[in-house]
C-alpha cells in the first residue's frame, strides 16, 4: 500500500492544476454548454492547501477502513458529485432519478455538487483521510487517475458485491478491468469520457481529416488545429497515432510524442492547447479540427450542422469518472445500493439522456430510445461494439512518472 507523503507539489503539477481550473473541466461543464449558463464561481483556494506541508505523513495507511455502518438505522446517503452532472427536471431543482431511488428504497440522498476539479477536491478531503477520519461523505465521484491514487493510498473501501448485482451484470466490458482497479473491487464508473477528433466541415473546405497525423502534418491546416490541455488526452491520442499502446508505453515513447507535438508547435501547426474553450473557435471555424471531448461534440452537433467528429482507425482515448466509498463512510450499504440503482438500464438511460456522456451500462439503448432516439443512436453516448473495441485507457502513473511527464507537458504547452 502506498504511503501518503504530503510533499510540496512541483511547479509542473501546480501548473497542470491551474490549467484545469482555468480552462479544463473546472471551467465549464458539458451541460453548461448546452444550457448556455455559467456555473458557480471557482476559486483556486485549494491550491494553497495542496502545495503546503501542513499534514504529517501517515506512518501507516488506513487500507480501506470502514466505520460502523448505520445504513439500516439512518435512511440516508451523502453523495458528492461534479456540477451539472445528473438529471434535473424542468424546474431545475429536482433530480428525478434520485427521487425514484428514494421512492423505491426509502433512502434520502443528500446530493452536493461540490466537486469542481479533481485536485481541488482532493485538497478538501485529504486532511480527514490522511488522519483516518470520516469525510462526511458516503459516495464521491473522481476521475480515474485520482481514483487510482486514493485506492493506492488505502483511502477508499472495498465494495460488497452482494449489494451490486445490477452493477456487476450490466457494467460494459469496455470498463470492467482498469489496471488501477482490477475487477472493479473499489469503484464503478459514473460515466465514460471519450476523446475524439472534431472538425468544422465548412472550415475544412474539402480537406480530409481522419487521424492525428492529419492534424499534425497537413500544411493546409496550419494554425487551425488545437489539442487539449489535459495531458492524458493529447498524449494518449498521439501515442495511438504512433502505433503505441497508452496502457503500456515507456518513457522513450512519451518523449517521442512530446518531440512530435513540439515540432508541430514550433512550425505553427498547432494553434494552442485548450480546455473546453476550443468549442467557440470550432463552431466559428477559427479552428478547423481538433482533439476534443465527445460530450462537447454531442452538444455542438445539436447546435451547429457544420460540426462533426471522427474516430481514428488507430483508436481513441476514454477516461472515466468513478463512484467510490471513502474510508469511514457512515452509510456504506446505502451508497452501494445507490451505485447499483444507476446500473439498472432504465435509470442509466435517464441519466445519459440528460448529460450526454458515454454510458458505462449495457442494455441502455432501448430505454434511451424511448426518451431520445437520436441519443440512443449516437455512438458517443451508447458506444457500439465496434467503437468499444477502439477504446483505450491511459495507464496508471507512479508519482515519479507523473511529476516528470507533467513537467515535460507543461513546457510543451507553455503552461
Amino acid at each position: 500500500m502506498e504511503q501518503y507523503e504530503p510533499d510540496r507539489l512541483t511547479p509542473a503539477q501546480v501548473a497542470a492544476m491551474r490549467r484545469s481550473l482555468r480552462n479544463g473541466r473546472a471551467a465549464m461543464t458539458r451541460r453548461s454548454l448546452l444550457r448556455a449558463s455559467a456555473g458557480g464561481a471557482l476559486t483556486v483556494g485549494g491550491l494553497g492547501a495542496l502545495s503546503g506541508c501542513g499534514i504529517p505523513a501517515a506512518g501507516q495507511t488506513q487500507g480501506g477502513t470502514s466505520a460502523q455502518d448505520h445504513s439500516a438505522q439512518e435512511k440516508t446517503v451523502n453523495f458528492s458529485n461534479w456540477t451539472e452532472y445528473i438529471d434535473v427536471d424542468d424546474s431545475g431543482k429536482r433530480h428525478p432519478t434520485l427521487e425514484a431511488f428514494r421512492g423505491r428504497t426509502g433512502i434520502t440522498v443528500k446530493y452536493t455538487e461540490d466537486i469542481n476539479d479533481n485536485n481541488e477536491f482532493f485538497g478538501k478531503i485529504k486532511p480527514q483521510l490522511a488522519a483516518g477520519q470520516a469525510t462526511g461523505r458516503d459516495l464521491i465521484v473522481l476521475t480515474d487517475w485520482l481514483a487510482a491514487r486514493l485506492i493506492r493510498l488505502g483511502w477508499v473501501q472495498k465494495l460488497d458485491p452482494s449489494n451490486l448485482p445490477h452493477a456487476y451484470t450490466n457494467l460494459s466490458p469496455q470498463f470492467r478491468d482498469p489496471d488501477w482497479d482490477p475487477g472493479r473491487a473499489y469503484s464503478y464508473p459514473w460515466q465514460g469520457i471519450p476523446t475524439v477528433i472534431a472538425y468544422n466541415k465548412k472550415a475544412l473546405d474539402g480537406i480530409e481529416v481522419k487521424s492525428v497525423s492529419d492534424l499534425l502534418d497537413n500544411p493546409r491546416l496550419k494554425g487551425r488545429v488545437s489539442f487539449l490541455s489535459e495531458m492524458r488526452d493529447s498524449i494518449g491520442m498521439t501515442l495511438l497515432d504512433m502505433g503505441k499502446d497508452p496502457a503500456k508505453f515507456t518513457d522513450d515513447d512519451f518523449d517521442a510524442v512530446i518531440a512530435r507535438l513540439q515540432k508541430a508547435v514550433d512550425k505553427g501547426q498547432i494553434r494552442r492547447f485548450t480546455g473546453n474553450d476550443y468549442t467557440s473557435d470550432l463552431t466559428k471555424g477559427d479552428i478547423a479540427a481538433c482533439v476534443a471531448w465527445a460530450g462537447d461534440v454531442v452538444q455542438l452537433k445539436a447546435d451547429s450542422p457544420d460540426v462533426d467528429f471522427v474516430i481514428p482507425d488507430s483508436g481513441y482515448m476514454t477516461s472515466t469518472d468513478n463512484m467510490l466509498v471513502p474510508n469511514k463512510a457512515r452509510h456504506k450499504t446505502n451508497a452501494e445500493r445507490l451505485i447499483d440503482f444507476y446500473y439498472e438500464p432504465e435509470q442509466a438511460a435517464a441519466l445519459a439522456a440528460y448529460i450526454n456522456y458515454a454510458t458505462p451500462v449495457d442494455g441502455v439503448k432501448p430505454y434511451l430510445a424511448k426518451i431520445d432516439r437520436d441519443a440512443a443512436n449516437n455512438p458517443l453516448i451508447v458506444p457500439d461494439k465496434a467503437m468499444q473495441a477502439k477504446s483505450h485507457s491511459f495507464r496508471s502513473l507512479s508519482q515519479k512518472e507523473e511529476t516528470a511527464y507533467e513537467e515535460k507537458f507543461a513546457k510543451l504547452t507553455g503552461a
